[in-house]
Protein backbone atom coordinates (compact mmCIF):
# COMPACT_ATOMS: atom_id res chain seq x y z
CA UNK A 1 0.00 0.00 0.00
CA UNK A 2 2.74 2.63 0.76
CA UNK A 3 5.17 1.29 -1.57
CA UNK A 4 6.51 3.88 -4.81
CA UNK A 5 4.65 6.42 -2.74
CA UNK A 6 5.05 10.14 -4.18
CA UNK A 7 4.86 13.13 -2.02
CA UNK A 8 1.57 14.05 -3.85
CA UNK A 9 -0.09 10.72 -2.90
CA UNK A 10 0.99 10.75 0.66
CA UNK A 11 -0.42 14.45 0.82
CA UNK A 12 -3.69 12.87 0.20
CA UNK A 13 -2.94 10.18 3.05
CA UNK A 14 -1.76 12.67 5.25
CA UNK A 15 -5.21 14.55 4.64
CA UNK A 16 -7.41 11.68 5.65
CA UNK A 17 -5.41 10.70 8.39
CA UNK A 18 -5.68 14.42 9.81
CA UNK A 19 -9.58 14.68 9.29
CA UNK A 20 -9.94 11.36 10.46
CA UNK A 21 -7.77 12.26 13.86
CA UNK A 22 -10.18 15.40 13.94
CA UNK A 23 -13.13 14.02 13.93
CA UNK A 24 -12.48 11.69 16.74
CA UNK A 25 -11.24 13.99 18.78
CA UNK A 26 -13.83 16.26 19.17
CA UNK A 27 -16.05 13.23 19.96
CA UNK A 28 -14.20 11.98 22.96
CA UNK A 29 -13.38 15.69 23.73
CA UNK A 30 -16.73 16.02 25.38
CA UNK A 31 -15.49 13.61 28.52
CA UNK A 32 -12.54 14.62 30.90
CA UNK A 33 -10.18 12.44 32.79
CA UNK A 34 -8.11 12.62 35.64
CA UNK A 35 -4.23 12.79 35.15
CA UNK A 36 -2.02 13.42 38.50
CA UNK A 37 -4.45 15.78 40.34
CA UNK A 38 -5.49 17.85 37.09
CA UNK A 39 -8.39 17.37 35.04
CA UNK A 40 -7.94 17.04 31.05
CA UNK A 41 -10.19 16.39 27.99
CA UNK A 42 -10.00 12.89 26.25
CA UNK A 43 -9.16 14.96 23.21
CA UNK A 44 -5.81 15.02 24.11
CA UNK A 45 -5.23 11.48 23.81
CA UNK A 46 -5.15 11.81 20.06
CA UNK A 47 -5.00 15.38 19.28
CA UNK A 48 -1.30 15.36 19.52
CA UNK A 49 -1.33 13.33 16.81
CA UNK A 50 -3.63 15.91 14.62
CA UNK A 51 -0.51 18.51 15.19
CA UNK A 52 2.69 16.11 14.07
CA UNK A 53 0.66 15.91 10.83
CA UNK A 54 0.52 19.41 10.96
CA UNK A 55 4.15 19.86 11.42
CA UNK A 56 4.76 17.07 8.67
CA UNK A 57 2.41 18.99 6.38
CA UNK A 58 3.93 22.52 7.32
CA UNK A 59 8.01 21.30 7.26
CA UNK A 60 7.42 19.59 3.94
CA UNK A 61 4.60 20.96 2.16
CA UNK A 62 4.32 24.47 3.46
CA UNK A 63 1.82 26.61 5.21
CA UNK A 64 -0.52 26.86 1.81
CA UNK A 65 -1.03 23.41 1.67
CA UNK A 66 -1.38 22.58 5.24
CA UNK A 67 -3.85 25.24 5.84
CA UNK A 68 -5.95 23.84 2.66
CA UNK A 69 -5.81 20.68 5.07
CA UNK A 70 -6.58 22.43 8.45
CA UNK A 71 -9.53 24.04 6.71
CA UNK A 72 -10.81 20.54 4.99
CA UNK A 73 -10.09 19.03 8.35
CA UNK A 74 -13.16 21.80 9.91
CA UNK A 75 -15.72 21.91 7.40
CA UNK A 76 -15.29 17.90 7.50
CA UNK A 77 -16.13 18.23 11.25
CA UNK A 78 -18.97 20.71 10.76
CA UNK A 79 -20.41 18.08 8.21
CA UNK A 80 -20.09 15.49 11.09
CA UNK A 81 -21.82 17.34 13.71
CA UNK A 82 -24.45 18.46 11.23
CA UNK A 83 -24.91 14.81 10.21
CA UNK A 84 -24.69 13.88 14.39
CA UNK A 85 -27.38 16.46 15.30
CA UNK A 86 -29.98 15.47 11.95
CA UNK A 87 -29.85 11.73 13.14
CA UNK A 88 -30.30 12.80 17.37
CA UNK A 89 -33.49 14.54 15.70
CA UNK A 90 -34.70 11.69 13.68
CA UNK A 91 -37.55 9.65 15.28
CA UNK A 92 -36.44 6.08 16.29
CA UNK A 93 -38.26 3.36 16.44
CA UNK A 94 -39.66 1.44 19.18
CA UNK A 95 -36.88 -1.45 19.55
CA UNK A 96 -34.31 1.07 19.58
CA UNK A 97 -33.68 1.58 22.85
CA UNK A 98 -30.05 3.88 23.15
CA UNK A 99 -31.53 7.02 21.69
CA UNK A 100 -30.39 9.10 24.74
CA UNK A 101 -27.29 7.57 25.28
CA UNK A 102 -26.58 8.18 21.52
CA UNK A 103 -27.52 11.77 21.96
CA UNK A 104 -25.07 12.37 24.93
CA UNK A 105 -22.05 10.61 23.13
CA UNK A 106 -22.63 12.66 19.64
CA UNK A 107 -24.30 15.36 20.73
CA UNK A 108 -22.88 18.73 22.14
CA UNK A 109 -23.86 22.11 23.26
CA UNK A 110 -23.52 25.01 21.23
CA UNK A 111 -20.92 26.58 23.39
CA UNK A 112 -18.50 22.93 23.37
CA UNK A 113 -19.43 23.04 19.40
CA UNK A 114 -17.74 26.92 18.96
CA UNK A 115 -15.04 26.34 21.72
CA UNK A 116 -14.00 23.30 19.83
CA UNK A 117 -13.75 25.08 16.18
CA UNK A 118 -12.10 28.22 17.10
CA UNK A 119 -9.25 26.77 19.43
CA UNK A 120 -8.87 24.17 15.96
CA UNK A 121 -8.57 27.00 13.56
CA UNK A 122 -6.70 29.13 15.93
CA UNK A 123 -4.50 26.16 17.39
CA UNK A 124 -3.32 24.44 13.99
CA UNK A 125 -3.32 27.92 12.22
CA UNK A 126 -0.94 29.03 14.39
CA UNK A 127 1.33 25.99 15.22
CA UNK A 128 1.79 25.43 11.10
CA UNK A 129 3.13 29.33 11.09
CA UNK A 130 5.10 29.09 13.95
CA UNK A 131 6.73 25.91 11.89
CA UNK A 132 7.35 28.03 8.70
CA UNK A 133 8.25 31.10 10.19
CA UNK A 134 11.03 29.46 12.05
CA UNK A 135 12.54 27.25 9.39
CA UNK A 136 13.67 30.19 7.49
CA UNK A 137 15.91 31.06 10.61
CA UNK A 138 16.26 27.42 12.15
CA UNK A 139 16.46 25.29 9.36
CA UNK A 140 18.48 22.92 11.13
CA UNK A 141 16.79 22.60 14.36
CA UNK A 142 13.96 20.48 13.76
CA UNK A 143 13.42 19.65 17.06
CA UNK A 144 12.99 23.52 18.28
CA UNK A 145 10.52 24.28 15.48
CA UNK A 146 8.36 21.12 16.51
CA UNK A 147 7.87 21.67 19.83
CA UNK A 148 7.87 25.65 20.07
CA UNK A 149 5.35 25.44 17.33
CA UNK A 150 3.43 22.84 19.18
CA UNK A 151 3.50 24.83 22.09
CA UNK A 152 2.23 27.32 21.25
CA UNK A 153 -0.52 26.02 19.02
CA UNK A 154 -1.46 23.83 21.68
CA UNK A 155 -1.37 26.92 24.46
CA UNK A 156 -3.55 28.88 22.23
CA UNK A 157 -5.86 25.97 21.69
CA UNK A 158 -6.10 25.20 25.32
CA UNK A 159 -6.50 28.78 26.30
CA UNK A 160 -9.47 29.57 23.50
CA UNK A 161 -11.15 26.00 23.94
CA UNK A 162 -11.36 26.12 27.96
CA UNK A 163 -12.44 29.30 28.18
CA UNK A 164 -15.03 29.58 25.69
CA UNK A 165 -16.43 25.79 26.75
CA UNK A 166 -15.54 26.22 30.82
CA UNK A 167 -15.94 29.99 31.99
CA UNK A 168 -18.10 30.06 34.60
CA UNK A 169 -18.65 26.45 35.08
CA UNK A 170 -15.95 26.50 37.65
CA UNK A 171 -13.44 27.74 39.73
CA UNK A 172 -10.95 30.55 37.44
CA UNK A 173 -7.85 28.58 39.08
CA UNK A 174 -9.06 25.39 37.96
CA UNK A 175 -9.28 26.46 34.58
CA UNK A 176 -5.77 28.07 34.59
CA UNK A 177 -4.41 24.63 35.62
CA UNK A 178 -6.12 22.72 33.00
CA UNK A 179 -5.00 25.61 30.57
CA UNK A 180 -1.50 24.86 31.73
CA UNK A 181 -2.03 20.77 31.72
CA UNK A 182 -3.20 20.27 28.52
CA UNK A 183 -0.45 22.32 26.81
CA UNK A 184 1.74 20.91 28.09
CA UNK A 185 0.91 17.29 28.29
CA UNK A 186 0.88 17.77 24.41
CA UNK A 187 3.82 19.15 24.28
CA UNK A 188 5.55 16.46 25.93
CA UNK A 189 3.72 13.86 24.31
CA UNK A 190 5.28 15.39 20.93
CA UNK A 191 8.65 15.22 22.72
CA UNK A 192 8.58 11.55 23.65
CA UNK A 193 7.60 10.89 19.66
CA UNK A 194 9.51 13.24 18.69
CA UNK A 195 11.97 10.74 16.90
CA UNK A 196 8.79 9.39 14.83
CA UNK A 197 8.05 12.63 13.47
CA UNK A 198 11.58 13.57 12.44
CA UNK A 199 11.66 9.89 10.96
CA UNK A 200 8.39 10.95 9.15
CA UNK A 201 9.89 14.24 7.70
CA UNK A 202 12.76 12.74 6.45
CA UNK A 203 10.92 10.15 4.94
CA UNK A 204 8.51 12.26 2.65
CA UNK A 205 11.13 14.71 2.05
CA UNK A 206 13.16 11.61 0.10
CA UNK A 207 10.12 11.07 -1.49
CA UNK A 208 9.61 11.99 -5.58
CA UNK A 209 7.45 14.70 -6.38
CA UNK A 210 5.16 12.87 -8.31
Amino acid sequence: MFENLTKTELYAILTGVFTACLIVSNIIAGKTFDFFSFTLPCGVIIFPVIYIVNDVLAEVYGYQKAKRVILLGFFMNLVAVICYNITIIMPAPAFFTNSEAFSIVLGSTFRLLVASFAAYLAGSLLNAKVMVVLKKKYEDKLFLRCIASTLVGEGLDAIIFIFIGFLGTMPLEALLLMIVAQALFKTIYEIIIYPLTRYVIGYVKRLPEV
